[in-house]
């Protein structure tokens, strides 16, 4: 089996804010992930996770504090104003709010339009051909061009979000919660030309989002984060089938179930306690005040994100004590 290319490599990457004198908002804590070309990968997480803030970091819309993204090896937190541009142009986003991420004030034509005028790539007919192009690539037709934002639905406004990422042709595309906005009669129409853009252009996405159930069906390999860990990593089959981080296993017992009965049955695992804050987190796990299985280890020393399994990585102490039974004594 030949060896996949890696796009983007991410090491020990952080991501910290200043929020007052003497305190520190973790927000983004070691993280390290690579993402393959033409993959999918999922980032996932309870509000408030980081997983955000790791994206836009990732994207060099935030500075980081540490660590590194790598581009071709490149490292794009120490590029100066010219190759950042270039970085831009192999690199873009696709943002949460359909509402607010849209300039009102610019028609369609110029809001597509405006990454092909700063990189210089068309002009005059052929830069309204190319807006037209992108338009009909996802679902809308050129009358829309001329239109403002206003005019348009939250489905339809996302639709021209994701034209004004493609217009450039980026190779990679951070998908940031780009349907947690909209009805859930239009989520699955958004995903749908996700995924079938992906195969047009050969892209590759970093997807976050905390819809457990649309994760599965896009991503390739699946990220499980939490207060700015990573703390399970795995093939997204593997990762739905066998969680093994308690966290991890919390979040898949709360999937909905489409058969009744079958929800009926099912058995879920309840998070109890506070989510603990960020600013200055105490040294050891950071999900050790909500999990039932903690012990002294866990509140004195940081689990690493180790490999449990082939290709299957998880950041915690007691994963195979946990595996092996299911009535270890709680302290």
């Amino acid at each position: 089996m030949a060896e996949r290319e890696v796009l983007i490599d991410v090491n020990n990457l952080k991501k910290h804010f200043k929020v007052g004198r003497g305190q520190t908002l973790k927000a983004v804590d070691g993280v390290t992930f690579h993402i393959y070309k033409g993959e999918t990968l999922g980032l996932v997480g309870e509000s408030g996770c980081g997983k955000t803030t790791c994206g836009k970091t990732v994207m060099g819309l935030y500075q980081a504090t540490d660590g590194e993204v790598l581009l071709d090896g490149v490292n794009i937190h120490k590029l100066d104003k010219k190759s950042k541009k270039k970085f831009t142009r192999r690199a873009q986003i696709i943002f949460q709010d359909p509402y607010s991420s849209l300039n009102p004030r610019m028609t369609v034509e110029d809001i597509i339009g405006e990454g092909i005028d700063i990189h210089g790539l068309y002009k005059g007919e052929e830069r309204k051909a190319k807006v037209y192009e992108m338009l009909e690539l996802v679902g809308l037709n050129k009358e829309h061009a001329l239109r403002f934002p206003h005019e348009f639905s939250g489905g339809q406004r996302q639709r021209i979000g994701i034209a004004r990422a493609l217009a450039i042709e980026p190779e990679f595309i951070v998908c940031d919660e780009p349907i947690s906005a909209l009805d859930v009669s239009i989520q699955a129409q958004v995903v749908n030309l996700l995924i079938e853009l992906q195969k047009k252009k050969n892209l590759t996405y970093l997807f976050i989002a905390h819809d457990l159930s649309m994760v599965k069906h896009i991503s390739d390999r699946v990220a499980v984060m939490y207060l700015g860990h990573i703390v399970e990593f795995a093939n997204s089959h593997e990762l739905y089938e066998n969680p093994r981080h308690p966290y991890t296993k919390a979040l898949m017992s709360a999937i909905p179930i489409p058969d009744p009965e079958e929800e009926k049955r099912k058995k879920r695992i309840p998070l109890e306690g506070e989510i603990p804050s960020p600013i200055n987190p105490k040294p050891g796990c950071r999900f050790v005040a909500r999990c039932q299985y903690a012990t002294e280890l866990c509140k004195k020393e940081t689990p690493k994100l180790r490999e449990i399994r082939e290709e299957h990585f998880t950041a915690c102490h007691r994963v195979e004590e946990i595996e092996k039974s299911n009535t270890i004594e709680v302290l």
